[in-house]
């Protein structure tokens, strides 16, 4: 909380690592359910449980965002690991720019190539 900046870049940066794992974003609120409900064991303070589950789901909402901005053709045909597919995302793009196309992932000012 006391650099929100550097929080988002950080975890934009996270987001990016989910798109090239080839996380599925349908998985972040089950996930978020599952670290709330252990929470609620831990714990008897409504107060920290809310803030828990306020955190954990304005981070989800974050990485999913990044996951699908970041997203590409390119990284969408890596992930499936189909050379066909590839050849195809690589042939929309303008012949000057194919290589960075393939390499280069972006979104906001986190990048991963």
């Amino acid at each position: 909380y006391k650099e929100p900046k550097r929080m988002v870049e950080d975890i934009s940066a996270l987001g990016l690592r989910h798109v090239g794992y080839g996380i599925p974003t349908d998985l972040f609120g089950p996930f978020v359910t599952g670290c709330v409900q252990v929470v609620r064991m831990l714990t008897d303070n409504d107060a920290a449980e809310e803030a828990f589950r306020w955190s954990l789901n304005l981070i989800s909402r974050m990485l999913t965002r990044v996951i699908n901005e970041g997203s590409t053709i390119v990284m969408k045909a890596i992930n499936v690991n189909s050379a066909k597919m590839l050849k195809k995302a690589v042939g929309c793009a303008p012949r000057g720019k194919r290589a960075l196309w393939m390499l280069n992932v972006q979104v906001g000012t986190q990048s991963i190539s």
